[in-house]
């Protein structure tokens, strides 16, 4: 039995989630219980089930949506070594120990992404290409240089400095070549995963939304009616659902942006393309073979036009940059196909937040902060869990450490704090309508009532919906996204559909009913 896949709350659909089907998967209906818990049936979540099952564990997944239905969806599915905040910058935070370490895993996520797909068979586009990071214009080219030294240091002997990247009618001028990268078509692979966990006996509990976590000797989740047993728990829910204030002071959300344009076929050479641009810019193809309707072009997904969910008023004209940037690059441009958005957890260090979840039980563990870098995080994280569970060493767990303190990233921490503190001032702004009938149907605003505030949708018939403004994860005053027709958090992230429910964490329960007219 397959499900088709669509999260409540996606507005726009990414590529990956058209013509794909996930396993179907019943609800728990029953009290469980098993070797392992893991919260959470993303790419981080699945591939921890995936070798723990491999390991002949008896694992439960959890997850309040369907598979694959929260960020895994909205990714871009670059799969780099090649890392996003660059090694200039992991040296300076990590050391030269620290940054050839990541160099290391990174690397490694790749391999074992591409082992799996070959153990299993899996048919979901896994391809080994090279990765191009050039600069924008106007920035000092002596980057390259310093970045190609660290990435060498690091352990990365192939890469290498080249005069452009393979673009036939973009000059991106002096780039570094990254060879051995890769790209995949994520839900395929994720659906691979889940069929796999499924033939070793591990059971997935999909629409089952994880209440509470408690550790300790037997860890207990209530998952709505019903309680899983288990000697561990893995919170795998992107933003950890199980932790208030420890690790959500050491990173910070951030909304992406993507589109997917028609180009003709082969116009463009396959390859990963960012550049240091701030906010950057990331490029791929999705060549989509058998699908006799496309063998005449390809698509080109472009991201970037990154800013801190909750914090832009201007999220309708983010697609649009984005299209202007690449129609300036790619002439061939014939349409835009799809446009979607996605979230980001970035770190202060550069780095997930892998292991054991801080001033928790030791049998509770969180994989978070993709760092825009989700895929091999997720593979990471899959690859150091599993081995805290079976009691052995990994040789990354200590720099993915969520307990972990990076002296150089202070100034960042202290920025971040700062930034966050600032959003609790919304509590003294009045709101952005005066009575609820000033909202346009299919649109939301935040509406002051004495010493309240109210988010309010209008839907398609006109009908009022409100809820409490206040975000119950700690109390900070969610804003409006009228792109994806959500109520985003400011403070730490959390995301809400346009009726007040639950999409995303830390919060781990929907926006209070209001009880009043507003």
């Amino acid at each position: 039995m397959r499900e088709h896949l669509k999260h409540a709350g996606v507005e726009h659909p990414s590529i990956w989630m058209h013509g794909v089907d996930m396993p179907a998967c019943p609800s728990l209906a029953e009290d469980v219980d098993g070797d392992v818990c893991v919260i959470g049936a993303g790419i981080a979540g699945l591939t921890t089930a995936y070798l723990l099952a491999q390991e002949g564990k008896s694992v439960i997944v959890l997850d309040d949506g369907v598979i694959g239905g929260g960020m895994t969806q909205l990714t871009t599915a670059h799969l780099a070594s090649a890392i996003d905040d660059r090694y200039v910058e992991m040296e300076r935070l990590h050391g030269e120990t620290g940054a050839r370490l990541a160099a290391q895993s990174h690397a490694a996520a790749i391999d074992r992404i591409e082992d799996i797909v070959q153990k299993e068979n899996i048919a979901c586009d896994f391809t080994r290409l090279n990765g191009y990071l050039f600069l924008p214009p106007g920035e000092n080219p002596e980057f390259l240089d310093r970045e190609l030294a660290a990435a060498r240091r690091a352990g990365l002997e192939g890469v290498t400095k080249i005069g452009r990247a393979p673009l036939p009618h973009f000059d991106t001028g002096p780039c570094l070549c990254f060879p051995r990268q890769g790209q995949f078509h994520p839900l395929k692979y994720l659906a691979a995963l889940a069929a796999a966990v499924m033939r070793k006996d591990g059971r997935i509990y999909a629409r089952t939304h994880a209440d509470q976590v408690k550790g300790g000797a037997a860890a207990r989740i209530k998952a709505d009616r019903h309680i899983v047993t288990a000697k561990a728990v893995i919170v795998a829910t992107n933003s950890p659902v199980v932790d208030r204030v420890a690790i959500h002071t050491k990173q910070a959300p951030y909304m992406t942006y993507v589109i997917g344009v028609k180009i003709p076929r082969d116009s463009v050479p396959e390859g990963l393309y960012w550049d240091t641009a701030d906010p950057y810019h990331y490029v791929r193809l999705y060549k989509s073979a058998g699908e006799s309707k496309r063998d005449d072009f390809d698509t080109l997904i472009v991201g970037g036009e990154d800013h801190k969910t909750g914090q832009a008023r201007d999220t309708e004209e983010r697609h649009g940059r984005l299209e202007a940037w690449a129609r300036d690059r790619f002439p061939d441009i014939e349409a835009i196909e799809f446009a979607w958005s996605g979230q980001v957890m970035e770190t202060v260090d550069g780095l997930a937040f892998i292991g054991r979840n801080p001033l928790d039980d030791d049998n509770v563990f969180v994989v978070t902060g993709d760092s825009g870098m989700g895929m091999t995080h997720g593979t990471i994280a899959g690859q150091i869990l599993t081995d805290l569970v079976m009691a052995r060493p990994n040789p990354w767990a200590e720099l993915y450490d969520p307990s972990r303190k990076t002296i150089g990233a202070a100034g960042d921490y202290a920025k971040e704090a700062l930034n966050m503190a600032r959003q609790y001032t919304d509590w003294l702004k009045p709101g952005d309508v005066s009575a609820a009938e000033e909202i346009p149907n299919e649109h939301g605003a935040i509406l002051r009532q004495g010493l309240r505030k109210i988010a309010v949708y209008r839907d398609e018939r006109g009908i009022v919906h409100r809820r409490s403004a206040l975000c119950p994860h700690l109390g900070c005053i969610v804003h409006w996204n009228p792109t994806e027709k959500t109520w985003d958090c400011p403070c730490h992230g959390s995301r809400f559909d346009r009726y007040g429910q639950v999409l995303n964490g830390p919060a781990n329960r929907n926006l209070e009913e209001h009880d009043g007219d507003g």
